[in-house]
């Protein structure tokens, strides 16, 4: 059946649009081995209508994730390889002279599209930065005084080296704090590692989706039915509170300068209902919001440099605090 008349026949139905949702891992799993956590992280965003941070060494499939992802969403998608000398004009689009017309016209950048993926954006100065921050918040870009809407469906999925890595400019807090969530892609397992290398004796390209076998197996009409869905997921007050009293322990961490806002808040709220649906379910429990608190809440946090120097991560803050905040029964 065609991918497109497919999607059509279950965009009203969130029984199928999971289904089609839950298929992107397998299909995915043709292209990059052992990264389920790190496509859930971008599923969710797409439900969310968020943004993700991807972090990682060079060399573990961040960008090839990315692209996986859009070929089995069946999504159009840009790259934008960041470096020192690129201009905001040159992710955003820029008014270009028309000699035929001698009108000004615009010129759209790659950021007019439905996932694009900003390669290395901590390589980039601060200024080119927050040339993605107007986009990925208010979903628009605005040249010459005038607004132009961005697609819809509209995700950034930014990858990162780690900031120890020469070259590069720490995101500000003003741009981590708008990405829904922060996805660490670890070194693969040594029998990932062989499965990779095998996959390359075979003759498989990277750069070929489709010959590695890449089809759509879900697309934008299921991502609206899922959406739909999401927002009907029902959330308990003592869910509601939940969130808000290990919010507020952040603040209140010795080991951190800066605790997670009420922005940090909604998102997390946010991430633990798409999780609960993508399980199956109509409710939010605990488990769902312990689950999703790391990856939602890692990037909004900030490090004292004493508790740093002794080893203390933002995952070891937030997991103590998931461990001492009470659980609703």
């Amino acid at each position: 059946m065609d991918p497109t008349t497919d999607n059509a026949v279950h965009a009203g139905d969130p029984g199928n649009a999971r289904a089609a949702l839950e298929a992107l891992r397998a299909e995915i799993a043709k292209a990059v081995v052992g990264q389920d956590p790190a496509v859930t992280g971008l599923v969710v965003a797409l439900l969310c209508r968020g943004h993700v941070l991807l972090e990682g060494v060079p060399g573990v499939a961040k960008t090839l994730l990315v692209r996986a992802l859009a070929s089995a969403l069946e999504l159009d998608t840009k790259r934008v390889q960041f470096t020192p000398d690129l201009m905001p004009s040159d992710v955003t689009g820029s008014l270009v002279y028309d000699s035929r017309s001698a009108e000004f016209s615009f010129q759209p950048g790659p950021v007019f599209t439905n996932l694009l993926l900003a390669d290395e954006i901590n390589r980039t100065p601060p200024k080119t930065q927050s040339s993605l921050l107007e986009a990925m918040e208010e979903r628009q870009v605005t040249v010459d005084g005038t607004p132009r809407p961005l697609p819809d469906p509209f995700l950034v999925a930014a990858t990162q080296n780690p900031v120890e890595y020469e070259g590069t400019y720490p995101l500000p807090e003003a741009q981590l704090d708008r990405f829904l969530l922060k996805l660490t892609i670890p070194l693969p397992s040594r029998q990932d590692e062989i499965n990779v290398l095998t996959r390359h004796a075979e003759g498989f390209n990277p750069r070929d989706l489709h010959a590695a076998g890449l089809r759509p197996v879900a697309g934008p009409a299921d991502l609206e039915a899922a959406r739909a869905a999401v927002a009907k997921t029902t959330i308990s007050p003592e869910i509601t509170a939940y969130v808000v009293d290990i919010c507020r322990a952040t603040r209140e961490s010795p080991s951190l300068t800066l605790g997670v806002s009420p922005r940090g808040a909604t998102a997390l709220l946010a991430t633990a209902r798409a999780w609960a649906w993508l399980t199956g379910r109509d409710y939010v429990t605990p488990d769902d919001v312990k689950a999703l608190a790391l990856p939602t809440l890692r990037h909004r946090v900030q490090l004292r440099p004493e508790a740093e120097m002794e080893g203390v991560t933002a995952d070891s803050v937030i997991n103590a605090i998931l461990t001492h905040v009470p659980v609703p029964r």
